[in-house]
């Protein structure tokens, strides 16, 4: 099969690129690359151009066809979503907007939606299940959320096939220890940790201690890179008998404090990792733990890294060897 992929230049893009190649499929990555890496995907056929560019996106798109699209593109980040939220909304939204007209006018159907747990907002749960109140606290969880919201209308009055997979917290690296997380820069938690040159307590802060955790400080639901890309065919496949719109919540279902993975990243690394605590940022729940059970249950989705120390030991290998596959 042929998929379009863009943001497949990214972090989690990539490794879904590399997975459906590895599965035997076709991947065709459209990326700006304002935040994701070419040497990521050196062995697929790049559409080099922003979802901003209509007039670009509509010719490189013209007379196309995709057994399916995987949409990662767009910003992330929780707290620049708050200083700049007009670019979030301008990129994740009208940018989405622009791709899903350029797809259905080419008479391509099938979209997987790469969705955010930020959506939720603060739980009201102990876990998060799909029919969880939908109550963003920041510009990125609410730029996802209208996409949400404009796919399932589109599904319902333009015959469009649409899947939204709602991430937790992504982490982890490619098996081979060849491709993994390259932010400039690095913003997650588990990368800066393991990152060689970041030994002082200045490089790595805890944002919040006083949260009503056990420990005062956020906890997160943290599933493997490689278990998303699964995810995502598994989707198509469910989507091929089940038409319309879909939604699936994806974690491992259980959640870690920040210093509890600390704690892990020191055992794996044999050393103290030294942090100071700062004011919290805005807009961050204080607990994420996805209850997955539709996404077991219906897509056959069998996550396969589900202990966190598994994770953190593949994105070690990841940061022990990306000087020798990336352009760092």
């Amino acid at each position: 099969m042929i998929f379009l992929v863009p943001g497949g230049a990214g972090y989690i893009g990539s490794h879904m690129v590399k997975y459906l190649q590895e599965a035997g499929h076709e991947a065709v990555v459209l990326d700006d690359f304002s935040t994701g890496h070419e040497w990521a995907v050196k062995d697929s056929e790049i559409m080099r151009l922003s979802l901003l560019d209509q007039e670009a996106l509509s010719r490189a798109l013209k007379g196309r066809k995709f057994d399916c699209v995987i949409h990662f593109a767009g910003k992330s980040l929780v707290d620049e979503s708050i200083k700049r939220s007009n670019a979030y909304y301008r990129s994740n939204v009208v940018g989405s907007l622009n791709l899903i007209n350029e797809l259905m006018l080419n008479d391509n159907n099938n979209m997987v939606f790469s969705s955010s747990a930020a959506i939720f907002g603060n739980p009201i749960t102990d876990k998060i299940n799909e029919d969880h109140p939908r109550d963003p606290i920041n510009p990125y969880g609410r730029t996802k959320l209208t996409v949400e919201n404009f796919l399932e209308h589109i599904c319902d009055t333009h015959g469009l096939n649409a899947t939204c997979l709602r991430y937790f917290n992504a982490a982890g690296a490619h098996h081979s220890g060849t491709l993994g997380e390259a932010h400039e820069p690095e913003t997650h938690l588990i990368p800066k940790i393991l990152n060689r040159e970041n030994y002082s307590s200045e490089n790595l802060k805890v944002y919040g201690d006083d949260y009503d955790t056990p420990d005062g400080t956020c906890i997160r639901d943290y599933v493997h890179v490689e278990d998303l890309a699964q995810a995502h065919l598994k989707a198509l496949e469910f989507m091929q008998v089940n038409k319309g719109f879909y939604t699936f919540n994806l974690g491992n279902g259980n959640g870690f404090s920040v210093l509890e993975v600390i704690k892990a990243c020191e055992h794996v690394l044999g050393r103290r990792v030294d942090y100071q605590f700062a004011d919290r940022r805005e807009g961050d729940p204080p607990v994420l733990i996805a209850d997955s059970a539709k996404a077991i249950d219906q897509l056959g989705w069998s996550p396969q890294h589900t202990s966190l120390e598994s994770i953190i030991m593949s994105a070690y290998f990841w940061h022990l060897n990306k000087s020798e596959f990336s352009l760092q």
